[in-house]
């Protein structure tokens, strides 16, 4: 499996490494739910139907968890965690939910393994190389 790459020049004059190049990961198609399903499909004995309602829940419910502050880890995977944008203030007191508080977002770590030689090596990316 390899992951192809394109450069691109940073013309930015305010930004770090402003006139290098840099290698730009290239999206070759969006694979989405289904054809998730289609694929898991073929590599094992549950239907896709039956694959789909399970992604379907799974997304439910981690969407439960999460907003009730838990972090939703999948085991192989990753974990799952709400993380908040918001502008601090000059004291606690000062401090109200709606002026400083600006939005949510969800922040994902993928899982990590550690090989015999005590190298991490993302489970997501072991194994894959750059063309």
């Amino acid at each position: 499996m390899s992951v192809f790459y394109r450069l691109s020049k940073v013309t930015s004059p305010n930004a770090k490494g402003y006139g290098k190049w840099y290698p730009r990961a290239v999206i070759t198609e969006t694979i989405d739910t289904d054809k998730l399903a289609e694929i898991m499909q073929r590599n094992c004995t549950v239907k896709k139907a039956d694959i789909l309602a399970v992604i379907s829940e799974l997304i439910e419910t981690m969407a439960d968890q999460l907003q009730n502050s838990k972090r939703v880890k999948l085991n192989g995977f990753g974990a799952f965690k709400i993380g908040i944008t918001g502008e601090g203030a000059d004291k606690a007191a000062d401090f109200s939910v709606s002026k400083n508080i600006k939005g949510l977002h969800v922040l994902f770590q993928p899982e990590v393994k550690t090989d015999g030689n005590g190298q991490r090596q993302k489970t997501f990316i072991t194994g894959c190389s750059v063309q």
